[in-house]
């Protein structure tokens, strides 16, 4: 089983904190369709043998798509690929980009899954943010895509910014659960490098942000969203039972996926590869019946560092032995041995056949992870690291 990601690189107004490839131009909106059209052809033999279970419209924001250009895409999904009757087909929208009549428009052109931008429910975070939505917008988004419909429906929150003191916070958390938002996807604010947000903040016309605030509020989440039947199946995403979100599941898990468009990433299990982030010339490449990409080959090394970064943020942490893979013995002594003073700080539990992060160990995960890691020089032999 696989899955497909559906970069749609168009904005109205870019969010200070984004750091995602996108332009707030849609000039070359008809000219990228095109392309994106022919590279689904030209890359249909990349998930061969492979079962589509699910399609991810991501960006940029796909809710500037039209039904019929994403009737279009998906045609020609199911004209070149296996996917599969009941695959899972997502599209992330903006509240300010969402009707009713499109809503009805989105759901007969095959959209199944909503992932709603709405990141607050307060107008001071979104003024904060750039948002183009306002507070009214968030909430009516949601209760106008239940009635059209929509069952499936997740919600994009951050936290940890300048403008949202707990009362807030939990004032958005408990907003999102008396709604039946079924999934939440939510994220600490983080600042990156070369973003509006990070010349703003050092220029002093906006605030910095404090990381204890984060920290606390990560906390406050899990605690919240548990007594309410939510489940954190991954550091950043909870759910309701059986509601996880299949396609991202798919990248901890993981299985194979093909990314189209400008930026999108693809892995197919032994390598990586990505698209050039440049509108103009991808456009232009695949004018040429060139898919502009660069490829990376993974070590078994590189593939074994990858389960680890990507399980340890999951509910069922490192697990050894399961359906799907058996670690190398060495491999789980190993790990075990490195594992031994993040146990002993309460950051990490082990049980024989699995590592798992507490919730204060969420608050580290990448550290944690990067202490994990293997060196090539560490495995001395192939088949130590088989399987990955």
């Amino acid at each position: 089983m696989a899955g497909i990601y559906v970069h749609i690189p168009f904005c109205k107004q870019a969010c200070h904190y984004c750091n995602f490839h996108f332009s707030t131009s849609i000039r070359l909106k008809n000219g990228f369709l095109q392309a994106l059209l022919n590279e689904i052809i030209l890359q249909k033999n990349f998930l061969t043998n492979e079962v589509v279970e699910t399609i991810y419209f991501g960006g940029g924001t796909p809710s500037l798509l039209s039904a019929d250009e994403i009737i279009k895409i998906l045609k020609a999904f199911c004209s070149n690929y296996a996917v599969a009757a009941e695959a899972e087909i997502t599209l992330e929208a903006n509240p300010d980009d969402i009707s009713f009549e499109k809503l009805i428009a989105w759901k007969q052109a095959g959209i199944n899954r909503l992932s709603i931008g709405v990141q607050s429910f307060f107008e001071e975070d979104l003024r904060w943010m750039n948002r183009a939505h306002d507070a009214l917008q968030a909430q009516e988004s949601i209760e106008l895509a239940y009635e059209a419909g929509f069952d499936n429906i997740s919600i994009d929150l951050i936290f940890g910014t300048p403008t949202l003191p707990d009362s807030n916070w939990k004032n958005n958390v408990e907003k999102a659960i008396a709604l039946n938002v079924k999934h939440l996807s939510c994220y600490s604010l983080t600042v990156e490098p070369k973003t509006p947000l990070e010349k703003l903040i050092h220029k002093k016309k906006l605030d910095g942000i404090n990381t204890e605030d984060q920290a606390r509020q990560f906390l406050l989440l899990i605690e919240w969203l548990s007594e309410a039947g939510y489940e954190q199946y991954e550091t950043s995403n909870y759910s309701l039972p059986g509601m996880r979100s299949k396609h991202n599941s798919s990248y901890w898990q993981g299985k194979k996926y093909l990314g189209v468009g400008p930026s999108a990433h693809s892995f197919d299990g032994n390598s990586r590869q990505w698209n050039i982030a440049n509108n103009a010339l991808y456009i232009q490449s695949l004018q040429q019946n060139i898919v502009p990409f660069e490829r990376e080959i993974l070590t078994p090394t590189q593939k074994l560092n990858e389960w680890i970064m990507t399980s340890l943020r999951t509910k069922e942490g490192l697990q050894f032995d399961t359906q799907a893979k058996q670690v190398d013995y060495r491999i789980v002594e190993l790990l075990k041995k490195k594992s031994a003073r993040y146990q002993q700080q309460n950051l990490l539990t082990t049980t024989e056949n699995s590592l798992i992060l507490t919730n204060q160990g969420k608050l580290y995960a990448d550290g944690i992870a990067a202490g994990l890691f293997f060196e090539e020089a560490e495995i001395r032999d192939d088949a130590c690291a088989a399987g990955f």
